[in-house]
C-alpha cells in the first residue's frame, strides 16, 4: 500500500525536529558543563562503591546531571511547537515529574547529610519500652510504613545522602498513576484494546491500570540502573527512540512520532558527549525521566507488551540487580560479580569500550526483532 503524502511529510518534519533539537543541544551544552562544573555537581559519592574499580577511578569528579541536556531540550521543543494537549501534554509532564525526582537525588547526593532509617527491630523495641504511650500508639500504628521502608532498601544500594529508594518508588507510582489515568480514562475505550504479538488484541479492562503504573515505574529503574557506563544509555536509548519514531509514524500519531526523534536528536548530542571519556554523565535526572518516556510512549502507542524487547538492554540490567538480590538473601552469596550486569563484566576484564558495543548491538538486535513483531 503506497505512502501518502501527508504521511511522508510528518516523517520529513519529525527528522527535520530531531537535527534542529541535535543541533540546538550542541550550541547549550557547553553552557551546561560549565554550570555543572561551577556548582561541583560532580561524581563524589561517598557510598558509590562503583568507584572503587580501578578501571572506574577517573570518574571521579565527571559532572552528573548531563542527562538535563536531553529533558530540557525536548520540554522546550514540544512546549514551544508540538503541544498537543491530548498526546503531548502527559507524556511530557511525567517525563519532568520524574526527571525532578532524579534531579533531587543527583543534589543530595552531593548537598544533603547523612540519612538513616529506623530498623523494624528498633521500632518494636521502642514500642516495648517508650514512657510515652502516645509515641507507642504512634509507633505501631506506623510500623507497617517502617517495615515497607526497610523492606525497599533491598532494592537499591546504601542509601545514602539522597532519595530512598521508598521515597522514589511512591513518587514513581505517582508518575505511573498518571499514566494509567490518562490512557484508561482520557485517551478512550480503545486503548483498553491492548495489541498482543501475533494474535490481535486483548481487553485488559481495569487490570490495564496497575500493568501501565507497573511498567513506568520498572522501565524507569531500569533506565537508571543501565546508566553506569560511558555511552551505555545514551546509545541504547538512541536505538529505542529511533524504532518508537518508526513505529509512532507507522501507527499514524503524529505528534508521538515527532516527540520521539525530537529525543533521538536530543540523545545524540547527549551521546557525543558521553562517549568515554565523558563529559558529563547522565545522573538520575535523566535516566529516570527518559525511562519513564520511553514506557509512556511505547504505551500510547499500543506496543506495551513488546517493551522488554524495545527496552531489553535496559531489562537485562535490572533482571540482573534483581537476580542479584534473590541470591543474596536466599542463598546467601553474589551470582554476579557486581549488578547491574555491566560492573560483572566490567570485573571479567573487559573493557568499558567492549562492554558497551557488545550491548548496544545486543539491544539493536532485540529492538529489531521487537519492530518485526510490531509489524504483524
Amino acid at each position: 500500500m503506497p505512502i501518502s503524502t501527508l504521511n511522508l511529510d510528518i516523517l520529513r518534519t519529525a527528522i527535520g525536529f530531531g537535527l534542529l533539537s541535535s543541533l540546538t543541544a550542541f550550541l547549550w551544552a557547553p553552557l551546561l558543563t560549565k554550570i555543572l562544573y561551577r556548582y561541583r555537581i560532580t561524581r563524589t559519592n561517598p557510598f558509590d562503591a562503583t568507584l572503587m574499580i580501578d578501571s572506574r577511578k577517573d570518574k571521579f569528579g565527571v559532572p552528573i546531571m548531563g542527562g538535563l541536556l536531553v529533558i530540557i531540550t525536548v520540554a522546550v521543543f514540544t512546549i514551544a511547537f508540538n503541544w498537543e494537549r491530548k498526546f503531548t501534554f502527559v507524556p511530557i509532564g511525567v517525563m519532568l515529574l520524574s526527571a525532578l525526582l532524579g534531579g533531587i537525588d543527583d543534589i543530595l547526593n552531593i548537598y544533603g547529610e547523612r540519612r538513616r532509617n529506623r530498623d523494624v527491630a528498633h521500632t518494636l523495641r521502642l514500642i516495648r519500652v517508650h514512657k510515652s504511650w502516645l509515641h507507642k500508639i504512634w509507633l505501631s500504628l506506623t510500623l507497617p510504613w517502617t517495615l515497607f521502608k526497610r523492606t525497599s532498601l533491598w532494592l537499591g544500594s546504601h542509601p545514602g545522602k539522597g532519595v530512598h529508594v521508598h521515597e522514589k518508588l511512591l513518587l514513581q507510582f505517582v508518575a505511573g498513576a498518571i499514566t494509567a489515568w490518562w490512557i484508561y480514562y482520557k485517551l478512550g475505550g480503545n486503548w483498553h484494546n491492548v495489541s498482543v504479538p501475533f494474535d490481535g488484541f486483548v481487553n485488559f479492562g481495569w487490570w490495564l491500570i496497575p500493568a501501565i503504573i507497573f511498567a513506568v515505574m520498572f522501565t524507569a529503574n531500569a533506565v537508571n540502573f543501565a546508566d553506569g557506563m560511558d555511552g551505555l544509555a545514551g546509545g541504547a536509548l538512541i536505538i529505542t527512540f529511533s524504532a518508537l519514531t518508526l513505529l509512532s509514524w507507522l501507527e499514524g500519531m503524529h505528534e508521538i512520532t515527532i516527540l520521539n526523534a525530537t529525543t533521538v536528536g536530543a540523545l545524540l548530542t547527549y551521546t557525543y558527549f558521553n562517549v568515554k571519556p565523558a563529559r558529563f554523565q547522565m545522573g538520575d535526572v535523566g535516566s529516570l525521566g527518559l525511562g519513564a518516556l520511553l514506557a509512556i510512549n511505547t504505551i500510547v502507542i499500543n506496543k506495551m507488551l513488546l517493551l522488554p524487547l524495545l527496552g531489553f538492554i535496559f531489562y537485562v540490567e535490572i533482571g540482573s540487580v534483581i537476580i542479584q538480590i534473590i541470591g543474596r538473601y536466599t542463598v546467601g552469596r553474589r551470582i554476579f560479580k557486581m549488578a547491574p550486569l555491566h560492573h560483572h563484566f566490567e570485573l571479567r576484564g573487559w573493557s568499558e569500550e567492549k562492554t558497551v558495543m557488545r550491548f548496544w548491538i545486543l539491544h539493536a538486535v532485540m529492538v529489531l526483532l521487537g519492530i518485526w513483531i510490531a509489524l504483524y
